[in-house]
């Protein structure tokens, strides 16, 4: 996990639902830095810089993609 990158942040749990599904549906590999954590202490995001979404550098460009298509339609990032 050590060459994964940050490519965004969320501040809350529910935010990442979507995210998530389309990820796996994709074949995505993905780790949700901080999500148990915030999902049992939500104002735990604050501390610890929200939830961050790291990938391979390899997939920035689709990921970045995806983040793009739902940002636009669902404002979520």
């Amino acid at each position: 996990m050590t060459e994964f990158i940050t490519i965004a942040t969320f501040n809350f749990a529910h935010e990442i639902a979507i995210l998530k599904t389309i990820l796996e549906r994709e074949g995505i590999p993905y780790l949700f830095q901080n999500e148990n954590l915030v999902s049992i202490d939500p104002l735990a995001s604050f501390a610890y810089g929200g939830i961050h979404l790291k990938i391979h550098p390899n997939d920035k460009e689709v990921v970045q993609q995806i983040l793009d298509d739902l940002n636009n339609n669902l404002k979520i990032v």
